[in-house]
This record gives structure tokens, sequence and C-alpha cells, in this order.
């Protein structure tokens, strides 16, 4: 329904989205250990077949978005480990192979993959929620900070490898359950007694993946955060965005974050 634009950007890929679920429900709560908890069973194996994914984090729960034209190569990869479903009218249906088998062509091995610059910046960040009745109340904030209150990209493109600070807002609306993710300064111009957040409060620090938009037909970007965080417990909230992937970690363990991700740079090289 949106009217063409020159200054609007369209992937030529329709995305299908997975959502993983565990003994057929969701998970309640915010769960933003979902990354970590999928990184080994999910991302590195599409990783592996050279499936492209994007990632996104909700407070409630985790999707992977796959694109469709991967969807054979996906379902084979995943079926081994996972009941696999697609939805038709509202109802659940079980996907088997063979549902998917005309025209699958075995993946080639993928070549390994890029290991994309890190960036850290100093923000500390809020994952909250907001309940959906109360959203009218923000609104005339939430438009204001979406559209008119961030500063523009600098004009040569640049960025420091070791940045102070990142302008990063994000706001997600999925069948009715709604996600924000700030910083804690912007944060402290909403309401407080209307966003929720999990009972500790605690704050985010974020590590920023590629140097340069990172476009959608690399694999293993995804990978590149995940599987070493999952190897070590970490939690991750992870966010794929058109130019860049950002993964939100608790701030008390962004050290040994960095220093996990900085070996991993160092062995690949």
């Amino acid at each position: 329904e949106l009217p063409p634009s020159e200054f609007m950007q369209v992937a030529d890929s329709t995305w299908l989205v997975l959502s993983v679920v565990s003994n057929g429900r969701e998970p309640s709560g915010c769960q933003a250990t979902g990354v970590t908890k999928i990184a080994r069973s999910v991302i590195a194996p599409l990783a592996e077949h050279h499936v492209s994914v994007l990632m996104l984090s909700t407070y409630q729960t985790d999707f992977i978005l796959v694109r469709e034209r991967d969807l054979p190569v996906v379902i084979h990869t995943l079926a081994g480990e996972f009941d696999i479903y697609k939805e038709e009218g509202g109802e659940c249906v079980p996907v088997t192979c063979d549902d998917v088998s005309n025209g699958f062509l075995k993946p080639k091995q993928a070549a390994s993959p890029t290991l994309h610059p890190v960036q850290s910046p100093q923000t500390r960040f809020c994952v909250l929620t907001v309940a959906p009745d109360t959203l009218p109340a923000i609104a005339t904030m939430l438009i204001d900070v979406l559209f008119y209150s961030h500063s523009p990209p600098r004009e040569d493109g640049s960025t420091s490898q070791d940045l102070d600070s990142i302008t990063f807002f994000a706001f997600s609306l999925i069948e009715g359950y709604i996600s924000i993710v700030m910083d804690a300064e912007t944060q402290k111009r909403f309401p407080s007694d209307l966003l929720l957040t999990s009972s500790t409060g605690e704050l985010w620090r974020m590590v920023r993946i590629g140097g340069q938009p990172l476009g959608f037909d690399e694999c293993g970007i995804v990978a590149q955060i995940a599987e070493p965080l999952a190897a070590a417990d970490i939690s991750a909230y992870y966010i794929s965005t058109f130019n860049f992937d950002h993964a939100l970690v608790p701030e008390d363990g962004i050290a040994e974050v960095i220093q996990l991700l900085q070996q991993r740079q160092e062995s690949g090289r």
C-alpha cells in the first residue's frame, strides 16, 4: 500500500517468519536468552547450509526470517531436530520434507563466512514492553522519537571504530505484543509507570556488526555473534536491520563478550 518513492529501498526477496517454540507453546515473559538457546540448533545449521537469515528478538520471544526461496533448504536442514508446522487459515499444519522436495537441490558447502568488524558503543539500553491499551498515552512521544529526534547520518558515511554513543530505537508490534528497545536517556522522557521491563530492570550494552551495509546475500552474520555467546551461555537480544546487525547483552557481561568476539576475529584470520 505504500506509494513508490525514490527515498524507499525495498529488498527484492520475500521473507518468511520462523518461530521456535517449546512443546508447542510460545515462551512467556522477557525471553532475551532466545538467541543463545537456538544458536546451535537453528542459526548455526542454517549458516552451514548457506542460508541467509534475519534475526528479530522481541520482549516476548524471538523470530528468524528466511527468504521464501530458501524454504526447501531450511526444511531439510531443520527437520531432523524439529517438528515443523506451517500456518494455514489460523491452523498449524505439519510440514514434511516431501512437501518441499520439488526443486530442492542439496546446497553446496558454504565458504567460510566473512568475519565482520564489531563495534561496542558506550550507550546503555533498556528492553521494554507496553500494555497495548496504554499505547495511546505515549503515541505522541513515540512519533517524536521515531521520526524527529534522531541525528542525521554523517555525510561522509564514516563511523568510529570505538563509538562513544549510538542512536538506536526499535519498536515492534507483533500480534498485539509491543516490544521497545531504547537508550537509557531516551527512557527518561517516557512515563515510567507505563513502561514495563523485567523485574531486575537490568541495562544492556550493544555490539554492532558490520563496518558497512551488509546486504542479504551473505550468510553466517548472526552466527558470528550467536555461536560464541551460546558456547559461553551468555544471553543476547538480537536485531537484524537493513544495514547492520545488533546484539544486546547484559551490561555486566560486555567485557567478556568483547573478549570472546575479539578471540573469534583473531582465530578467523
